[in-house]
């Protein structure tokens, strides 16, 4: 599915598309909200679910790559790193 097509969805919709098709990438959270990224073909969507009531509030298409810097900057490399000179 295209990037324009999942933003016109209605909300029911991309629930469903993105827990059925979606690959779960990552997560992170904020003060109030877990977010999880997952990726749909060539795009990405961050879903951003309530910490109380664990409902979807909102869903955020990525295209490009510099916005999922705030997940590249979580993930530890250091046991590759230690793999390699061992």
């Amino acid at each position: 599915m295209k990037l324009s097509e999942f933003i016109r969805l209605s909300e029911p919709e991309k629930r469903c598309l993105v827990l059925e098709q979606g690959v779960a990438v990552a997560k992170r959270q904020t003060e109030r909200q877990m977010v999880f990224l997952f990726q749909l073909g060539e795009y990405y969507v961050e879903t951003y679910c309530s910490m109380e009531t664990k409902e979807i509030q909102e869903y955020r298409a990525i295209y490009k790559t510099d916005h999922l810097m705030s997940y590249l900057e979580d993930i530890s490399i250091d046991a590759l790193l230690s793999k390699g000179s061992s």
